[in-house]
């Protein structure tokens, strides 16, 4: 039996390694650790899974309160490693890739941002941890050595075919009937976030106005407070009902590349109008490769509506989507399954990644 360590401080990060702790828990010792960060913690309590929560009080926006957290994530995890003694931690984490330094305790950091665009968490992580598991296209600057490319995406490891598969009881149960739209508003205050913009309330406005006028039911999905006159289209779900709500929408509209991608992975339409446009090689694959997604610098609003108008004059367009997710799956492994091989035979699976790339072909 090994006991494997997680810690989590983003949904997107927890859903990653869901199907893998799943499977872990029937023979080995899982410890989850998170901070309070949008629905983490509700995704993991609805999936009955035992967890610590270390910072309950999230942390501040500022950069200050970002090196607070760190230093005090540090001190609070320490000693439960000292207690448990991890055959292997998984994090995207700073905190975790220096205590397993200081340990001498295996570290897999997950990634799927560019190195450039996350510098400042790149910096105080990758020196200290073992392995860098990430998409093949991500880049991770001069630790190159330590990356251990696969063929997919971390969105993929919860919405491949094989671990997802749309659930209409979902729709049902909400009274989502005909085409709705999705518009994702994020906040924004992510480490790598700071002087990125995204839509805006006029934006937002427009947005409704011309998809009511394409008969279009509209959905606002939003991690912060809505202004009163968007009330009536708030997205109000339980959590683990999102991506049956992505799923079965016609297009979805944001400034959040992490939706953006599980669009891609489920072939709905996207469009993400951010100044990180252009500057993920993740989401660049997805667009210029498969063209499922597409990304719009957030100086143009114009440029946007542009390719909302010819997304939309697409005849079929969801099956046309659905074609290119096919051919992207084609290419790509069952992340998951991956992920379960890699974590539990960790050191000797990065090895064996290092010398033979190819066979992770096993788990197409």
């Amino acid at each position: 039996m090994k006991t494997i360590l997680f810690y989590f401080g983003h949904p997107a990060q927890y859903l990653f390694s869901r199907a893998s702790i799943k499977i872990f828990l029937k023979n080995h010792k899982v410890i989850i650790l998170l901070k309070t960060k949008d629905v983490l913690e509700d995704l993991v309590i609805s999936d009955g899974l035992e967890y610590t929560n270390i910072l309950p009080g999230g942390r501040g926006k500022s950069k200050l309160s970002i090196i607070i957290s760190l230093i005090k994530r540090i001190f609070i995890i320490f000693p439960i490693v000292l207690k448990h003694k991890p055959n292997v931690m998984v994090s995207t984490d700073a905190s975790l890739a220096i205590i397993g330094f200081l340990l001498r305790k295996h570290v897999i950091t997950i990634t799927e941002d560019d190195y450039t665009v996350i510098k400042s968490l790149g910096d105080l992580t990758y020196p200290f941890t073992s392995s860098i598991l990430c998409p093949t296209p991500c880049s991770v600057g001069k630790w190159e050595d330590k990356k251990i490319g696969y063929l997919g995406y971390m969105k993929l490891s919860y919405l491949h075919p094989k671990v997802f598969c749309l659930d209409p009881q979902v729709l049902n149960k909400y009274g989502f009937e005909g085409e709705y739209a999705l518009i994702r508003v994020a906040k924004l205050t992510a480490h790598h976030d700071f002087g990125i913009k995204g839509i805006d309330h006029d934006l937002l406005l427009t947005l409704v106005e011309k998809l009511e006028n394409r008969n279009f039911k509209v959905l606002i999905s939003s991690e912060g407070i809505l202004p009163s006159e968007f009330v009536s289209y708030k997205l109000e779900i339980h959590p683990r009902d999102m991506h049956h709500v992505l799923a079965g929408s016609s297009i979805l509209i944001c400034d959040s590349q992490s939706m953006a991608v599980e669009a891609a992975m489920l072939g709905i339409p996207s469009i993400r109008y951010s100044s990180f446009a252009g500057k993920i090689s993740v989401l660049e694959e997805l667009q210029n490769v498969y063209q499922l997604t597409y990304g719009i610098n957030a100086s143009s609003k114009e440029a946007l509506l542009d390719k909302l108008n010819s997304l939309l004059n697409i005849e079929n367009l969801l099956e046309e989507f659905q074609s290119r997710r096919n051919i992207m799956l084609h290419d790509k492994i069952c992340v998951s399954e991956f992920l379960e091989w890699f974590i539990l035979n960790f050191p000797e699976s990065k090895n064996i990644m290092k010398g033979n790339p190819e066979f992770q072909l096993k788990f197409k």
